[in-house]
């Protein structure tokens, strides 16, 4: 009973004597480890703005800042400020860090990490060291690589913003689609923010797009550049409008044979016309799903699916993208509607003109082509030669 007691004082004294040497070791090393860290951190830092004596990390809560900044640090002695940031190029996690000067130039630019195909980022940085916020809305993104490289240069231009927010000026940091929700929320403050846009398959004149409230409140008819709030119970506010959306909405499609007609492509898969007289169309196109395809990104076999709204004399009303499986963050901007909007308004002949996708020539000649079987569908329902 002795010995084991014996034995149990000497276990305790020996992980005594381990824990005070393990404490006394990370009271010399933790100053140590924390100084390699700092430097760690300021070589990172330097590497952006060479000339900074000091940096101190910025509490971001005190500002608002673009969704990208994920870090700020101020240079102690008033050169100007570094921000890091995370945006999404042909992939996520593509993380920046920018050095701004206190005249708003960009002292240096770096991609810390990154999940890019092409690694374009790698040395693009170099391109915007000295250039205002001017000069970076002129810098040319590269050929092949327009999201990796687009993306990075928003991020610059997010890193000017931020600077300046930090500096104390009065700056608007919503994006454009924030911004014109909050615009439609505006003009219609019953909607509660949520809108979605309608499909037109008629002519709304001097309308531009019309956006109707998810819970059912109205609408917000797009004039040119002002929103038109309209109540959907009686409404007070343009009439005329008004009357035309009902008028829309209250009508009836008719479905077209198309198997009646011969030189219609098999592509256009349907078609509908409209109580006014035009045609509503779905069309498949295409695109880099069904004609792309490499070692990276292997094609998905599906067609984009397009659903368009044409007059019969031949001009667009409307168009959307139904669905797509294009290439993430590269085609399937087809998706978006501010691509598909390209072709409202637009006659056969505007169709080669209208700017395409960066980056993704598949995936617009695929659209673009489908577009145009579109007007050949609706000449021959009309009458006309093939």
């Amino acid at each position: 009973m002795l010995k084991n007691i014996k034995s149990v004082g000497v276990l305790v004294a020996i992980c005594s004597v381990i824990a005070l040497l393990l404490a006394l070791t990370n009271q010399i090393t933790a100053p140590i480890i924390e100084k390699n860290s700092a430097a760690a951190a300021n070589k990172a830092l330097l590497e952006v703005m060479p000339e900074g004596k000091g940096f101190e990390q910025v509490d971001m809560s005190k500002y608002t800042l673009p969704a990208t900044v994920t870090e700020a640090y101020k240079e102690t002695s008033g050169k100007g400020y570094v921000i890091k940031l995370t945006t999404t190029g042909y992939g996520p996690g593509m993380v920046i860090m920018c050095g701004v000067s206190a005249d708003g130039k960009v002292t240096g630019a770096v991609c810390l990490s990154s999940n890019e195909t092409l690694s374009k980022e790698k040395e693009y940085g170099k391109v915007f060291a000295g250039k205002d916020a001017a000069a970076v809305e002129a810098t040319d993104t590269i050929g092949g690589a327009t999201m990796t490289t687009g993306a990075y240069k928003n991020a610059i231009k997010d890193a000017l913003t931020s600077a300046k927010v930090l500096g104390g000026e009065n700056v608007d940091v919503r994006t454009p689609e924030q911004i014109f929700q909050d615009n439609l929320a505006a003009a219609l403050p019953a909607g509660e923010g949520k809108f979605t846009k309608m499909f037109l398959t008629e002519v709304l004149e001097g309308v531009d797009a019309v956006y109707s409230a998810d819970n059912g409140a109205g609408y917000v008819a797009i004039v040119g550049e002002e929103f038109a709030g309209i109540e959907a119970e009686a409404p007070t506010a343009y009439p005329a409008i008004a009357d035309a959306i009902k008028a829309m909405t209250e009508s009836t499609l008719t479905d077209v044979d198309l198997t009646a007609y011969e030189g219609i492509h098999k592509n256009v898969t349907s078609a509908k016309k409209t109580a006014g007289g035009n045609y509503v169309l779905e069309v498949k196109g295409a695109g880099y799903g069904i004609v792309g395809g490499d070692e990276y990104h292997p094609a998905s076999g599906e067609y984009i699916v397009i659903r368009v709204s044409m007059t019969a004399d031949g001009k667009i009303i409307d168009c959307l993208t139904v669905s797509q499986a294009e290439t993430p963050n590269l085609g399937s901007v087809c998706g978006d509607e501010s691509f598909s909007s390209r072709f409202d308004g637009k006659t056969e002949a505007d169709i080669p003109a209208v700017e395409g996708i960066g980056g993704a020539t598949m995936t617009t000649d695929g659209y673009k082509t489908a577009i145009l079987r579109c007007f050949a569908a609706v000449q021959i329902l009309e009458g006309g030669a093939e």
